[in-house]
C-alpha cells in the first residue's frame, strides 16, 4: 500500500475515533487567526465603502496578502510532509495521515448536523440556536422546515469543503495541496463576502479570496455530486446540472442539488434559489437519510481511489504526487 493511500486511511480513521485536535494545535484555526490578524491591513475598518465602489487598492491588498499567507501555508505543509516522509518507510504513511487529519472534518460535520436535528426535536428555538453554529445566515425567523433544510444544505456543501476537496488536492499534490485548499476555503469564509460585513465592505477586498476558493472547489464539488449520485443508485445528470445552476455559487449547488434529488426533498433559500422544487419538506428521517447518503458517498470515493491505486497506480496522479512526495 502506498504512502498516499495509507495516509488517507489513517486520516479518516483518526477523524472517526478521535475527532478534532485541540483548538490551540489546530492548523485551520491558525489559518483563521492569521486571516483575522491581517484583515485590518487588507481593509481598514475606517475605510468601508458603499456598495458598487471599485476599490482596486483593497482588491490588490487582498490579493497580495492571500498569496503571501497561502505561500506560507504551502511551505509549512511541504516541510511537515518532508519530515513525515523522512521517517522509516513503515511509519511515513502513518505520520502523513496524522498530519492530514486536521485538514478534513467529517466526524465534526456529521455530529453538528445531527445535533441540529436533536435540538429541533426538543424545540424550534433550540434548533435555530444550534443551526447558528453551522451557518452565518440569520436564523431567528426560520421555520422548522427551514432549519432542517439549512442543516441538510450545510451537510452537502461541507461534505465537499471539509472532506472531499481536501482529499482531492492531497491526492494531486500531497499535504501542501490539502493545506492550500483549506486555507483558500477558510479565507473565502472570512474575507469572501459580497458586500458589507461587520461594518466593512468586502466586495473588492475579498474578491480574490472568493475567486480562488471557487477555482479550487470547481472539480471537487462536481466529484462530490457524482459520488452522492452513485451512492443513491444513480441520478439524471442533466437534471442535476440544471438544478445546480439555480444557485448563485458555481460550486455549492452541485452537492446540494444531488442531495436534494437523492433523498427527495426540497432545499431552498428564500429569494435566492429553490432546488428540487417538486420535493417534499424535509422530515426528521431525512436528516438521517442525508447523513447516511453522505457516508456512502465517501465510501464510494475511497473505494475508487484505492482501486485505481491498486490496479493502475493512479497513473499520472502518482507522477504528480511523486513530484511533491
Amino acid at each position: 500500500m502506498s504512502n498516499l493511500v495509507l495516509a488517507m486511511l489513517v486520516a479518516v480513521a483518526v477523524d472517526h475515533w478521535l475527532g478534532e485536535p485541540p483548538v490551540r494545535w489546530h492548523p485551520v484555526v491558525w489559518m483563521g487567526n492569521a486571516l483575522e490578524r491581517y484583515a485590518e491591513w487588507v481593509l481598514p475598518s475606517h475605510g468601508a465603502l458603499s456598495d458598487g465602489d471599485h476599490d482596486w487598492m483593497a482588491f490588490t491588498r487582498g490579493g497580495l496578502m492571500w498569496v503571501a499567507l497561502a505561500s506560507a501555508v504551502v511551505a509549512i505543509g511541504w516541510g511537515v510532509q518532508w519530515v513525515a516522509l523522512a521517517a522509516p518507510s513503515w511509519s511515513a504513511g502513518l505520520l502523513l495521515g496524522v498530519a492530514l487529519k486536521p485538514l478534513l472534518a467529517w466526524r465534526m460535520l456529521r455530529s453538528e448536523v445531527q445535533a441540529v436535528e436533536t435540538a429541533l426535536q426538543v424545540s424550534l428555538p433550540g434548533g435555530r440556536e444550534r443551526l447558528s453554529w453551522l451557518v452565518s445566515r440569520d436564523v431567528t425567523q426560520l421555520t422548522e422546515s427551514d432549519v432542517r433544510e439549512s442543516a441538510i444544505e450545510s451537510l452537502a456543501e461541507n461534505l465537499n469543503d471539509s472532506v472531499v476537496a481536501p482529499l482531492f488536492w492531497f491526492v494531486l499534490f500531497g499535504l501542501p495541496g490539502a493545506a492550500l485548499y483549506r486555507f483558500a476555503n477558510t479565507a473565502d469564509a472570512m474575507w469572501g463576502y459580497k458586500g458589507v460585513y461587520q461594518g466593512r465592505n468586502w466586495e473588492w477586498a475579498g474578491k480574490w479570496a472568493a475567486r480562488m476558493d471557487d477555482a479550487l472547489s470547481w472539480m471537487p464539488a462536481r466529484l462530490t455530486a457524482l459520488a452522492l449520485a452513485l451512492a443513491a443508485g444513480g441520478l439524471n445528470l442533466w437534471r442535476l446540472r440544471r438544478e445546480a445552476s439555480l444557485t448563485p455559487s458555481p460550486n455549492s449547488g452541485w452537492p446540494m442539488a444531488a442531495m436534494a434529488i437523492a433523498i427527495g426533498v426540497r432545499l431552498h433559500k428564500p429569494d435566492v434559489y429553490m432546488l428540487n422544487e417538486a420535493g417534499r419538506e424535509p422530515r426528521a428521517a431525512d436528516t438521517v437519510a442525508a447523513i447516511r447518503l453522505a457516508t456512502h458517498a465517501l465510501v464510494w470515493l475511497a473505494g475508487v481511489v484505492v482501486a485505481l491505486q491498486t490496479m493502475v497506480g493512479l497513473g499520472w496522479v502518482s507522477w504528480l504526487v511523486g513530484v511533491f512526495l
